[in-house]
């Protein structure tokens, strides 16, 4: 096939144009803004573009397939030109539907958990060599790309985003996917800049439960309130599987998993990650994996990367990064680390970053969230709001949203170093979360310069 990329730089796109001139298609792509790792990645597969920019001339008659990504406009020229052809055009979701459609597909939604569960059973399905499809939105260890399409795999495993598909194409991405298998993890209010009510947010899912496959399977946790009312509520010739968190102990800062009164030591911890591996060995046992060689497996698995990623530790201090942004990813994260490690004091620092958290109306959803840290630090930028076109807050109104009195509100990310710094650091460890980088903060260097 010959494939042209609309907006080729992105996380997804660019991982989606790896795999397809992985396959042996010829590949070409263009954007106006290509940042790393995706430049160095696009230019080792020798598909990077020359110019930087939008030039109707890349798009021709022969083109088998145009494929748009999000960062593109309306009114893009190549876009109006494909259009103008008659070509093919797709958003990634629908190309991936088109090259599955004769496959299993398994589609793993939710706003939180869903790039973990969807690691947790591609590591098992990669290590009982099993040949898979897939398509995550994280660099896993073992993994070169994000995103494989083969002719002989039985299976695609499919992260479920439920946000927009393309510019021309409104729905919820996971809308797209019609899995055989799917699996909700939670449903906690996010992206309020398209689902402006918690309610019109729901009804993502609910639609999403209508497009599984007729007599598919809805793995779902049941303590969600609102995930189990959507699975309930889901039609009856699906078969519906409910989760918790799964039997454990912890013991010398190791969870391990309790299993046919057998053991099983992980390297990941966390209520949500419990949760997460749960749902995980469910989705396996419907494609015939017993869940001792899922348990078996599964102790090996690291977790995604920035998903409470460990940076550096020593015996009595633990650094970790986490791509935690929301209200539910915040509190899961923080009780996960107090629970792990219940003699070390934690200083945890986030940064609001994505349209939501910067949204006056949507803070409020941070009350409390941060709680159970020992000393909370909450991050953001001035020029963050004017540069997504959002009205200015103020450190008194994120010092309130968060209804804590000892929270410390920064508006510079030197500051955030220097609080950090202030610590003696023995017996405490530290938790970066954001979707950004805290304008530049070089997590690795502040890691060594306290242990």
């Amino acid at each position: 096939m010959k494939v042209h990329f609309i907006a080729i730089g992105g996380s997804a796109m660019h991982n989606l144009a790896l795999a397809l001139k992985k396959a042996g298609n010829i590949v070409t792509g263009s954007d106006d803004e290509i940042f790393e790792p995706a430049k160095s990645r696009l230019e080792k597969y020798n598909i990077l573009p020359k110019e930087i920019g939008w030039n109707k001339e890349n798009i021709n008659p022969d083109l088998d397939a145009v494929i748009l990504g999000m960062h593109a406009k309306k009114d893009n020229c190549e876009l109006i030109k494909a259009q103008q052809l008659n070509l093919k055009i797709y958003s990634y979701p629908e190309f991936l539907y088109q090259v599955s459609k004769d496959k299993t597909r398994i589609v793993i939604g939710g706003s939180h958990g869903k790039t973990t569960i969807t690691a947790m059973v591609l590591h098992v399905m990669q290590r009982m060599n099993i040949p898979t499809d897939y398509m995550v939105g994280a660099q896993l260890e073992g993994f070169e790309i994000m995103v494989k399409i083969s002719d002989e795999a039985k299976y695609m495993v499919l992260e479920g985003d439920e946000y927009l598909t393309s510019p021309i194409d409104p729905r919820p991405k996971f809308h797209l996917y019609n899995p055989n298998i799917a699996l909700i993890s939670g449903i906690a209010w996010d992206h309020i800049n398209v689902f402006p009510t918690f309610e019109k947010y729901v009804e993502q899912f609910q639609i999403f439960t209508s497009k599984i496959t007729e007599n598919g399977t809805l793995i779902y946790c049941n303590e969600d309130e609102n995930v189990r009312k959507v699975a309930l509520n889901s039609r009856e010739d699906i078969k519906k599987l409910p989760y918790g968190i799964i039997p454990h102990k912890i013991e010398n800062g190791i969870t391990s998993i309790i299993w046919n009164n057998k053991e099983y030591a992980l390297k990941i911890f966390g209520k949500h990650n419990l949760l997460n591996l749960y749902g995980a060995m469910l989705i396996c046992q419907q494609i015939g994996i017993k869940n001792e060689d899922f348990l078996n497996h599964i102790a090996s698995f690291k977790g995604a990367k920035n998903r409470q990623e460990l940076i550096k530790s020593n015996d009595s201090v633990a650094i970790y990064k986490d791509f935690a942004h929301s209200p539910s990813k915040l509190k899961a994260t923080i009780e996960a680390l107090k629970e792990q490690y219940p003699n070390r004091k934690l200083i945890a620092a986030m940064e609001l970053h994505t349209f939501s958290s910067l949204n006056s109306e949507f803070l409020q959803q941070y009350k409390g969230t941060m709680d159970m840290a020992d000393e909370a630090i909450v991050y953001f930028n001035p020029h963050t709001l004017l540069h997504k076109g959002l009205k200015e807050i103020t450190k008194q109104q994120v010092y309130d949203a968060f209804g804590n009195k000892e929270i410390k509100v920064c508006n510079s990310s030197s500051e955030v170093i220097n609080l950090i710094k202030e610590n003696k650091w023995e017996n405490k460890n530290l938790l970066m979360m954001s979707s950004g980088n805290f304008d530049g903060i070089d997590l690795y260097a502040l890691a060594e310069k306290i242990i």
